[in-house]
């Protein structure tokens, strides 16, 4: 297991997903996230659709996680948000201390 991770979070809309993200890194649940638009294609309740997103990348540390991941079921718009978290194998040693650092509580 690594010490750090990212976790990939997709949206409707960037704004919200922005405040959203503000209020994990505010709440130390991560160190930090961007926000990028996307084009997401998928197969939802039998039928294919081609959308415009948001996705959050954002680094933590994995104890973090399942609080992402229950504030995200919460509080998300959609009814099954996609939330996905890999490791980070690599990265360099200042980096995944501040991740670290800013990741855990005060």
């Amino acid at each position: 297991m690594t010490d750090v991770c990212a976790v990939l979070i997709t949206a409707p809309d960037a704004e919200w997903l922005a405040s959203f993200v503000r209020g994990l890194v505010e709440d130390r649940l991560c160190a930090s996230g961007n926000i990028s638009p996307v084009r997401s294609i998928y197969r939802w309740e039998g039928e294919v659709h081609d959308t415009g997103e948001a996705l959050a990348i954002v680094r933590t540390v994995p104890d973090r996680v399942p609080a992402i991941m229950d504030r995200t079921l919460r509080e998300h718009p959609y009814k099954v948000p996609s939330v996905i978290t890999m490791p980070i194998s690599d990265a360099t040693p200042a980096y995944r201390a501040w991740i670290i650092e800013q990741s855990n509580p005060a």
